[in-house]
């Protein structure tokens, strides 16, 4: 997919996760709306001074922001997580079957 891509999607669930608007978080870090969208869609990259803003607005580290190994296509995702189950005891099974089912149910 591509840094830029990737990191923009990942600040983009960070500032969803954190209940902001494009609109607050481009405030906050003091950047237009338009310059913040680009930076989520990954058409731009950040300046080092604007990500840094990104991560104390988002309450964040760096860390935090740039692991970016969940950002995987769906299908894989798919794959992986069938590939696991296949190798859960039957306890931990259960307990796999009961989170699915309530994320199912949100």
């Amino acid at each position: 997919m591509g840094i830029k891509k990737d990191l923009g999607k990942k600040i983009k669930r960070m500032r969803i996760k954190r209940g902001l608007t494009q609109e607050a978080l481009s405030e906050a870090i003091e950047i237009s709306q338009r310059t913040l969208s680009g930076i989520e869609i990954g058409e731009n990259f950040c300046t080092a001074e604007t990500l840094d803003k990104i991560i104390n607005a988002l309450e964040t580290t760096p860390e935090e922001l740039f692991a970016l190994d969940h950002l995987k296509q769906e299908q894989d995702l798919i794959k992986e997580i069938c590939e696991s189950v296949h190798n859960l005891d039957s306890e931990k099974l259960e307990i796999a079957y009961k989170v699915v089912k309530g994320l199912l149910n949100e």
